[in-house]
């Protein structure tokens, strides 16, 4: 069974710092690309990075680059994370993690493997 659980959700003031992490579990994702999405309220669920296990290069959304960075575990390919700085309240959101998806002509589409997605909340 395939499991990804997401933690390090919260509530930050504007301008704070948050770290999400997502492990993946019950499947061999060593060889895996694995993003981070995000879901507002009334709104559609959006790509916000993705890092590719074969090289490790990353992309970005428009609207976090230079702000959020993705990483994983060097030792452990089945954890990853996403730092996030300088937290702006339309960040809040519920964030996903995703594994498994293909990337394919600089656009990473999703698998149908989700976590249950942590809530971050930012208060202006």
């Amino acid at each position: 069974q395939v499991q990804l659980v997401e933690s390090g959700g919260g509530l930050v003031q504007a301008g704070g710092s948050l770290r999400l992490s997502c492990s993946a579990s019950g499947r061999t994702f060593n060889s895996y690309d694995m993003a981070w999405f995000r879901q507002a309220p009334g709104k559609e669920r959006e790509f916000v990075a993705v890092i590719r296990l074969t090289g490790g290069s990353t992309v970005y959304a428009d609207s976090v680059k230079g702000r959020f960075t993705i990483s994983r575990d060097n030792v452990k390919n089945t954890v990853v994370y996403l730092q996030m700085n300088s937290l702006k309240p339309e960040d809040t959101a519920v964030y996903y993690c995703n594994a498994g998806g293909t990337y394919f002509s600089s656009t990473y589409y999703p698998s149908a493997y989700w976590g249950q997605g942590t809530q971050v909340t930012v208060s202006s």
